[in-house]
């Protein structure tokens, strides 16, 4: 892998120095070693790259829609070169297994690229509505981007990738637990000709980098994604300046299987879907719901699918589960494993500490809770780690109560062997994704949640929506 540039920041079309002198080490999560160390920046920072993209905007918001289709076109090559390298800068920096790595987390690279890119070719910027007037779709202006490190390059994608599609300049602050992926992305960008100025890139800490982003003046819009608490704090930032905030926050969800569909498929299904990536995923299915009459064999099934995952480094191939990302979110998910086990739930599989074989790394046992109530702290707040609650419920008027029981919304999944009926109870549940029988939301179409999962939608034509101001003209 090509050595980054972890003492710079791309500021204006160029590698430069920081303003500060703060630097932070970079952890493999499963060996806990130090393996590179980046600037840290500060405001002085933030307002060159916020004066590059401001700098930047007339020119490239006056880009025709066949020029911005040709720089995504570009951007796609020069990724699909450094593909390899952004898996391996992902694996080693937050922990997900080689594999999972390769096939999914800078898959999504070129995944939403191809979304956006869809989406784009028939988008219409200029058109005439219903009375005659002209409605124009213009871009907001210099955007700024704080992103998290669970999928570091699914968000910075689903962010740069359609602000670009807009004709957006923009300021990232990637997480300061995965930054070389961001690095390596802000090559991959330059490799493929974005103009000077159009992307910037500060890492930092949210305090610093983050809060002087969330306040700029110069700052048209912020697309956020990280937790709810942050998001609040995001907010605050930003309403001085009446900026447009979108975020992607936490969730909850939960997964319902009704009494038709195939329990052990379903469970199993279940269980592995929670676990992927180590839990450390804002959709992740962490409410398993199970008709009361199947309760006890659904836990046994559970427990069976969690004692046969696998625990192993993330340098090597295979679909085991890696370490949690740091020491902090190994001690968070371990102290709600504890309280799980105080509260009375039943410990189905896994539980508290490292799983046999590791003294070191920060790797958590696959855990299952049985005998959950819905208002047990494990239930309603985000654990992002490989724990999944199971809960019971009576028919399937209360499977919806207890699903849409939760101050989050991001998305439910429900497993049935009639599509009818999965549907009717789809249009009752309040998040912004519903997952029939182990199916996914295809790329390009809306990424976002209800409630305190946040506001906004990524992908596609909507990502490109939310990177557009709205002009009507009469004549």
């Amino acid at each position: 892998m090509t050595e980054l540039k972890t003492d710079r920041f791309y500021i204006g079309g160029q590698w430069v120095a920081p303003k500060g002198h703060e630097t932070l080490d970079v952890i493999n999560p499963a060996t806990e070693e130090i393996f590179a160390s980046v600037a840290m920046g500060t405001t002085a920072d933030v307002d060159a790259a916020v004066a590059a993209a401001k700098a930047a905007f007339p020119a490239f918001s006056r880009t025709t829609k066949a020029e911005r289709l040709e720089l995504l076109a570009a951007i796609r090559s020069a990724y699909q070169a450094r593909y390899d390298e952004m898996a391996q800068a992902i694996s080693e920096e937050m922990g997900a297994p080689i594999s999972l790595s390769d096939r999914a987390q800078a898959a999504v690279g070129i995944g939403h690229l191809d979304g956006v890119v869809k989406a784009l070719e028939s988008f219409e910027f200029d058109h005439k509505n219903a009375v005659g007037d002209m409605i124009l779709h213009e871009p907001i202006g210099v955007c700024g981007f704080i992103t998290p490190w669970n999928w570091p390059i699914n968000q910075i994608a689903l962010k740069v990738i359609p602000a670009l599609a807009a004709g957006c300049t923009m300021v990232l602050k990637p997480s300061e637990l995965t930054p070389m992926s961001a690095l390596l992305y802000a090559e991959i960008l330059a490799d493929a000709g974005v103009p000077a100025g159009v992307f910037n890139l500060v890492n930092g800490d949210g305090p610093t980098v983050g809060a002087a982003i969330s306040s700029h003046p110069d700052v048209a819009m912020i697309s956020f994604t990280g937790s709810t608490r942050a998001g609040v704090e995001i907010s605050k930032a930003a309403a001085a300046t009446v900026k447009r905030v979108t975020l992607e926050l936490g969730g909850k969800s939960p997964n319902i299987l009704l009494d038709d569909c195939d329990l052990d498929a379903a469970v199993k299904r279940g269980v592995r879907h929670c676990f992927q990536n180590t839990g450390q995923s804002c959709n992740a299915p962490t409410r398993m719901l199970v008709p009361a009459s199947q309760y006890e064999t659904a836990m046994e099934i559970a427990k069976e699918a969690a004692e046969a995952t696998t625990v192993g480094l993330p340098s090597l191939p295979g679909s085991h589960i890696g370490p949690l990302v740091s020491q902090m979110q190994y001690d968070r998910v371990q102290s709600l494993i504890q309280v799980g086990i105080e509260d009375g739930a039943r410990v189905v599989a896994g539980g508290l500490g490292r799983p046999e074989g590791f003294n070191r790394g920060y790797f958590c046992r696959p855990t299952v809770f049985g005998d959950v109530t819905n208002d047990m702290r494990i239930a309603q707040e985000e654990v992002f780690g490989p724990v999944l609650v199971m809960i019971a419920y009576q028919d399937d008027a209360d499977a919806v109560r207890i699903a849409n029981d939760t101050p989050y919304g991001l998305a439910a999944y429900i497993q049935t062997g009639d599509e009818s009926r999965g549907l009717a109870m789809a249009r009752d549940i309040r998040a912004g994704m519903v997952h029939l029988n182990g199916s996914d939301i295809s790329y390009g179409s809306p990424f976002g949640g209800y409630k305190l999962s946040g506001n906004g939608r990524e992908g596609g034509v909507y990502g490109i929506e939310d990177f557009c101001e709205i002009k009507a003209i009469s004549v």
